[in-house]
């Protein structure tokens, strides 16, 4: 019996080896042999297959969040302070009225232009109200704080940092 399995496998291995290299016999034919084809390439957009598309509706799929922060009243108060790995800069601000909450220093990509790309971060003091109406109170009370860490390679080419209210805007420089 072994020695059977053995003439087997030596004349199979001899047989795809010879004369039926092109035949369709041979199992290492099976799946053929490669051909160059050409490439189409469709340069509307880059794609990263890595990313899913946004157009596929699925059964869990929730809506896209919409954004109900607005600024604040007023910035009072900004500083820059250095830190081993780059800079934190902290703001504190005025709201309209009390009960702001979600409170935020978002980097604002819409108004720089290709001049001040570099030169200039501008950040917008971002707080969401609540939807029912809240007393004004004192400045003590509507009193908000907010930081942001920034890295070295964010701060690369930076000449000053500008933090945006509704009312003013405060500014450090290097």
């Amino acid at each position: 019996m072994q020695r059977s399995i053995a003439v087997l496998l030596i004349g199979a291995v001899a047989l795809s080896g010879c004369g039926f290299r092109d035949s369709r016999v041979n199992p290492l034919n099976w799946f053929g042999g490669s051909d160059e084809v050409e490439v189409v390439e469709d340069s509307s957009a880059p794609v990263n297959p890595l990313i899913p598309q946004k157009d596929r509706v699925s059964v869990f799929a929730r809506p896209e969040a919409v954004d109900q922060t607005v600024l604040i009243q007023s910035v009072s108060d900004m500083r820059v302070e250095r830190t081993p790995t780059g800079a934190i800069v902290y703001a504190t601000g005025i709201a309209a009225r009390q009960g702001a909450y979600g409170v935020e220093l978002r980097l604002d990509e819409a108004d720089r232009d290709e001049r001040t790309k570099d030169a200039t971060l501008d950040f917008t003091f971002r707080a969401i109200y609540p939807g029912y109406r809240t007393p004004v109170g004192s400045d003590r009370t509507r009193t908000l704080r907010a930081a942001v860490s920034l890295s070295r390679q964010q701060l690369a080419g930076v000449r000053s940092i500008r933090v945006v209210a509704e009312q003013n805007a405060r500014e450090s420089r290097r």
